[in-house]
């Protein structure tokens, strides 16, 4: 689109670009420092276990979701039987559910004095651990199948969208050609799908290497706990800043090497949606096996753990319906408002000047503002001190120098840096949802608009705006929902005396306590359940 914008907007641009870059310079600029003790020591001790468990980590529970998600996807849009419309968008749960809740939950019920093990002893007379074999929970593995449990919604969403927009009529021709439901699967729909298994892989990947609570309440230590460790108990800012950068260089290389894979890769396909009639009619044992799986996934990562959460809450209601419990939602609902609000608004500004600047340098904010997603919450919360502390000092010192007392960590040491990350950590996804809209909006519109005289202000009020309602809504609830579950970042940036749901939560479940926290721990799913809702019904709608 060529429109005489103004260098205005570009400034305008390439200062959110800045800003929200900012952390991943302060990093590397960090890192830089030199910290031969702290270091040191760490990369001959237990850094090369850091490193090993986290790809391990990553390895697990990408294969994991993979296996657990696929299945489901192509059930549900390809076949019919019963329960599919339930499971079309019930399958979608367990991303409102926290990972550390539900890695709680199942210690809970799978340890050995859990309910479970106790009814093995009672059936087989069992009377130590000695006389019988049950797989450690508090691992590499469980915390792999936990993370699995609540991350392959990401996959199963891609996939599902993908496998419903294959044409129909290379399904016809491989019916033709004999292929049955599996075949067809294997040969052709499995293949198809490549592209989006590996932004699936990609975003559930980038989400495991950002977890802090459940492989910390699991014991299993990476590079996640490292930082943290690093920076709270050695008080080793640049050697934190060093695994840092060393978490984003795995990060980022698995994204670099997933792309260079599929550089050459090009799949053309009418995208048609997959009707009634088009679908494979499962009868008999093979549509109760297609249901009782969909059934089980759904049971074992949101209906179990959601029962036992209310379980919990309504056994512990009097002490949880508390002032502090109000105080901390309130803390969450107008932090997680705020972020949300500012994050769409840098969302449509920048995807605005990519769409009618003419020039291709404009192209650049909207892409390095994505970045920011990437950087998981304890790397993050390190990337913004260390500027925020710098020029928090800069001011008092400034302050000092004209005579006056200082007004103390104003940055820092208020909920400004928490809104200040989030924003940074979550513009992704509103960016992501606004982009979305752009591309249903037809140019011809903005030369129509153009040629009425409209300018750059007025374009975007009085015609893309309007548009773009379903977007800037859908972002607005994916950035709430983020921003209610964000832990590391929350537990790390926090001003002193200052809560939230998320913070509460983990607190209660760090001390075994999950009962008192179990009523904060469902508003955080019940929010989480509004935009997956929203977000299914528009999937519906748009094929």
């Amino acid at each position: 689109m060529i429109l005489g914008l103004s260098r205005s907007w570009s400034v305008s641009g390439y200062l959110i670009a800045a800003i929200i870059t900012l952390p991943l310079i302060a990093i590397i600029a960090q890192a830089l420092v030199p910290d031969e003790a702290v270091f040191s020591h760490l990369l001959e001790t237990v850094l090369p276990t850091y490193i090993a468990n986290t790809l391990l980590l990553m390895f697990w529970v990408c294969l994991g979701s993979l296996l657990i998600a696929i299945p489901a996807a192509w059930l549900v849009a390809k076949c019919n039987f019963p329960g599919r419309n339930i499971f079309q968008w019930a399958l979608l749960l367990p991303l409102a559910m926290p990972a550390y809740v539900v890695a709680y939950v199942y210690t809970d019920l799978l340890d050995y004095a859990g309910p479970l093990q106790k009814l093995l002893r009672e059936l087989f007379v069992w009377q130590s651990p000695q006389d019988y074999y049950f797989p450690e929970v508090r691992s590499l593995g469980g915390a792999s199948l936990m993370l699995a449990l609540v991350l392959f919604p990401y996959i199963y969403l891609l996939a599902r969208t993908t496998f419903m927009e294959q044409s129909s009529s290379l399904q016809h021709a491989s019916r033709v050609m004999g292929c049955g439901p599996w075949r067809s699967f294997w040969r052709l729909s499995l293949p198809m799908a490549r592209p989006a298994l590996a932004v699936g892989v990609a975003l559930v990947a980038m989400e495991t290497a950002a977890d802090f609570a459940t492989v910390s309440y699991f014991a299993v230590p990476t590079l996640t706990t490292a930082v943290y460790d690093t920076w709270l108990e050695y008080g080793s800012l640049s050697a934190a800043a060093k695994l840092s950068a060393i978490m984003l260089l795995v990060v980022f290389s698995m994204i670099g090497f997933e792309r260079f894979a599929r550089r050459k890769q090009q799949l053309f396909q009418k995208q048609t949606g997959v009707n009634q009639d088009e679908r494979y009619l499962l009868k008999g044992g093979n549509a109760y096996l297609a249901s009782g799986y969909c059934w089980l996934l759904l049971f074992f990562s949101f209906l179990l753990p959601f029962m036992i959460l209310f379980h919990y809450a309504w056994g512990y209601f009097e002490q949880s319906w508390s002032s502090e419990f109000w105080e901390y939602s309130l803390n969450s609902l107008y932090i997680s408002a705020i972020v949300s609000v500012i994050a769409v608004f840098i969302g449509v500004l920048l995807m605005f000047i990519r769409r009618i600047s003419p020039r291709k340098s404009d192209l650049l904010p909207s892409r390095l503002s994505s970045t920011g997603y990437a950087l998981p919450g304890t790397v993050l919360a390190i990337g913004i001190l260390v500027p925020l502390t710098y020029l928090d000092f800069a001011v008092n010192d400034l302050y000092e120098y004209l005579g006056y007392r200082g007004p103390g960590l104003i940055f820092t040491g208020s909920v400004f840096v928490l809104i200040f990350a989030f924003c940074i950590r979550f513009s992704a996804i509103a960016i992501g949802s606004v982009e979305s809209s752009y591309k249903r909006i037809s140019p011809s519109l903005d030369m129509a608009a153009i040629t009425m005289g409209l300018k750059p202000k007025a374009l975007l009020c009085r015609v893309h705006l309007p548009l773009l309602r379903k977007g800037i809504f859908a972002g607005l609830l994916l950035v709430f929902i983020e921003c209610m579950k964000e832990l590391p970042a929350a537990l790390l940036l926090r001003p002193v005396g200052f809560e939230n749901l998320a913070t509460y939560v983990y607190q209660f479940v760090s001390d075994e306590q999950l009962e008192h926290g179990a009523l904060a721990a469902i508003v955080i799913v019940l929010v989480g359940l509004v935009p997956l809702i929203y977000l299914n019904r528009s999937l519906e709608q748009e094929s």
